[in-house]
């Protein structure tokens, strides 16, 4: 049957952006997937960056909170949070020892803070071990990833090698699945939508603080109302189509290239498709928001099926490598 793996990364309420660019896809991805999947929130590669314990816990809560208001099936992924399986922690020390120095300065996670050695900590230098951790636990066979995270999964695997190499086949070897680059969703401002930027849209914000952000950031030029309007220069439209049906989207950019439809109808529409669309996953996202129980609950459950998995494989590492188990 095989199974695949992904982590999420615990960094606050996703946006618009997220959602749409990632959440969605994977999750009707791991909904229709035959292979046993697991989906974890790895929230101890956060603590390289997040120091503050409420924000860490928060940032967490946010994240589960999200995926299962869009629709993630717990009964039919493992989902769970990385911290929960401590077993990953151990199984990286393991992993390090078998790894080499100089390999690790080569990762991206890494090279890209090189030049700034007083901003680098340990945990962000073993990041990739960690990562390895997580996908050997569990005998992961796929791992869905962008190619900007190829090269940690080029890691896992070539650490997999090393330690298979010298005691015994312990490790699957996980093949990537490379994701298609992630659909680019404009932000107000028409560029990438991104919390660095300033141009993202809270999914989850009221009615009427949508209504507010998207009518103030999203600038428009002056055409006369009267006058026709190239649809795909923008946002506005560019925003809506990748929420609408084709044929609302198609009314709009005929609308707006026969004139007599103004950036302000557009916006209107843009609200309104936002706030129809969305309002059942913010509903839900509010009921967790009341009933953080639920949340925790479901990634508990989650961990203790994790575990199992994690305890079996670590039993099996740890006879390889000549410990007592």
């Amino acid at each position: 049957m095989g199974r695949v793996l992904t982590g999420i990364q615990s960094t606050g309420r996703p946006h618009m952006g997220n959602i749409l660019g990632a959440i969605l896809p994977a999750i009707e991805m791991a909904n229709k997937s035959s292979k046993d999947s697991f989906l974890f929130i790895a929230d101890l590669h956060s603590l390289t960056q997040i120091k503050d314990p409420v924000e860490l816990k928060e940032n967490t809560f946010q994240v589960a909170a999200t995926w299962l208001a869009f629709g993630l099936d717990p009964n039919k992924t493992t989902f769970y949070r990385q911290s929960d399986v401590t077993e990953c922690v151990e199984l990286s020390w393991y992993l390090n020892c078998f790894f080499p120095f100089q390999r690790l300065k080569l990762a991206h996670s890494f090279k890209d803070k090189a030049n700034r050695l007083e901003d680098v900590n340990s945990g962000l230098f073993m990041y990739p071990m960690l990562m390895a951790a997580d996908i050997l636990l569990y005998d992961a066979d796929e791992i869905p990833v962008g190619r900007d995270q190829l090269q940690h999964l080029e890691m896992a695997r070539d650490v997999a090698s090393r330690i298979n190499h010298k005691v015994g086949d312990l490790f699957v070897l996980p093949k990537p699945i490379i994701q298609q680059e992630a659909q680019l969703i404009p932000g107000t401002d028409g560029e990438k939508m991104s919390k660095s930027r300033d141009n993202i849209i809270d999914l989850f914000a009221t009615d009427k603080e949508i209504k507010k952000n998207i009518n103030k950031n999203i600038i428009t030029d002056n055409t006369p109302l009267e006058s026709p309007k190239d649809p795909e220069t923008s946002t506005i439209y560019n925003l809506y189509k990748l929420i609408s049906s084709v044929d609302e989207s198609q009314q709009m950019a005929n609308q707006l290239r026969a004139g007599g439809y103004g950036w302000g109808h557009a916006k209107k529409d843009l609200i309104n498709c936002i706030c129809e669309k969305f309002a059942e996953p913010k509903e839900k996202f509010n009921h967790f928001l009341n009933n953080r129980n639920e949340v925790e609950d479901i990634l508990k459950e989650g961990a203790v099926k994790a575990k199992k998995v994690a305890e079996a494989t670590l039993i099996r590492v740890k006879n390889g490598l000549g410990y007592n188990s």
